[in-house]
């Protein structure tokens, strides 16, 4: 038998997610632009280590997180378990590289004699990256390995999405922290009169928070959460089985 044709994707789904990767394409390129244009390009071990910063937070922690939060809209009936581990690898992969540039800017403090972690901005960063991770072990632990129970994984869910929501939100609002002090170091006689600089590093923020209201919106609308498959259902009675020791319709 000829296998029955994948439902469509509700109205209106595809269309915002393809707005949200125009605007992820749109903060890459504002932020090479203006490292490049401004602030001299990116290497590693000299003085411009420290635009490596801007540069890895906004790509691991806005748009690669942006983009794994979208993973359960995007890949609507793809099998469970592979949207769960494309949602892991890319929370993963934006883990790396936030490393990175968290690295890149100690390192070039320390070359340059300024103190770390003083700042409202680093101290903002810093917690959403540590959480970060906590929030991607933990989510590892009950969701992608075998062990946790039927109702510890219910119990934790809600949990999970709370503050994947919240600590998408955070980096966002981090990375408009770092903007503003960037711009304070560097251009602080000159901002007042809306030079260049000033106005491409503020479109960069307001493309950040158009980028988290399309992707926020996408989350938000009830009817585009992933319905989960016939199979999905059945292999989830079966696990509430074996760890739960109930049978599927309900006994003990």
């Amino acid at each position: 038998a000829m296998d029955a044709p994948l439902p469509a994707s509700p109205a209106g789904l595809s269309a915002f997610v393809a707005v949200s990767q125009v605007l992820g394409l749109a903060l890459l390129a504002t932020t090479g632009a203006w490292l490049g244009r401004y602030r001299g390009g990116v290497a590693w071990h000299s003085p411009l280590q420290l635009n490596a910063h801007p540069l890895c937070m906004v790509l691991g922690m806005v748009f690669l997180q942006g983009d794994a939060l979208l993973v359960y809209r995007a890949f609507r009936h793809e099998a469970k378990r592979s949207t769960k581990a494309l949602h892991a690898v890319l929370h993963g992969l934006a883990l790396l590289i936030a490393l990175v540039g968290i690295i890149a800017v100690f390192e070039s403090h320390r070359a340059q004699g300024i103190p770390d972690m003083y700042s409202l901005h680093s101290w903002c960063g810093m917690a959403t990256f540590v959480l970060y991770l906590l929030q991607w072990l933990l989510g590892c632990g009950f969701f992608l390995f075998p062990g946790a129970s039927f109702s510890l994984r219910g119990w934790y869910k809600p949990q999970h999405i709370f503050f994947g929501i919240a600590l998408f939100i955070l980096s966002i609002a981090s990375c408009l922290l770092g903007i503003t002090e960037m711009l304070l170091f560097k251009i602080s006689d000159s901002y007042s009169h809306f030079v260049p600089e000033g106005i491409l590093a503020n479109t960069l923020g307001v493309l950040l928070v158009a980028f988290g209201l399309v992707v926020g919106y996408v989350l938000a609308r009830e009817e585009w959460r992933r319905p989960p498959l016939a199979e999905e259902l059945a292999l989830s009675m079966d696990f509430k089985t074996l760890t739960e020791g109930e049978s599927p319709g309900g006994g003990s």
